[in-house]
């Protein structure tokens, strides 16, 4: 059974098997989550994105999809990177977010992870509304098959910590 723990805070601070990077396709940095996992976490998890860029993944990672690096600096062992939807008023994309949490995990059970951090993907320059983007979480998490222990989720403010916590319970 997965345990499901909330945190307000800097998901770069935290301690865990895995910290999940919400990535942009080209898998090379950006702003916000990912930004900040790669500065905190050094060159190294960007060697290794650019060696996935020139082998497997030419084209970016697709959205919904999660692959790992090293962890760099960071107090973890792996970064998982996921991309997410950017939302959309026109078109029903929840189940691309919603694949990225249940890939995330995959790769998890791959690696042989029992902890794992979780930003609220989607949340920040992708403008997935945070009430939603909480429910699509909590639920993918909580009806994936997984070997993970804890499912941490790591908000950055007040409002994602609470708009969590109501989906949790």
């Amino acid at each position: 059974m997965t345990t499901i723990t909330l945190v307000q805070g800097d998901i770069t601070r935290q301690s865990a098997d895995a910290i999940v990077n919400a990535a942009n396709s080209s898998l090379l940095g950006g702003g916000g989550v990912d930004g900040a996992i790669h500065r905190r976490g050094g060159p190294a998890i960007l060697q290794e994105c650019r060696e996935l860029r020139a082998s497997y993944y030419g084209k970016g990672l697709p959205t919904g999809q999660a692959v790992a690096t090293t962890a760099g600096e960071l107090d973890a062992r792996w970064v998982i990177h996921t991309v997410g939807p950017v939302w959309s008023a026109t078109e029903d994309r929840s189940e691309l977010l919603a694949s990225c949490y249940r890939e995330s995990l995959r790769v998890a059970d791959e690696l042989g992870a029992r902890t794992v951090a979780f930003p609220a993907v989607s949340t920040g320059v992708y403008r997935w509304p945070m009430q939603d983007a909480a429910r699509i979480a909590v639920e993918a998490v909580r009806g994936t098959e997984t070997a993970v222990e804890e499912v941490r989720f790591v908000l950055f403010d007040e409002r994602a910590y609470e708009a969590f916590a109501e989906q949790v319970g």
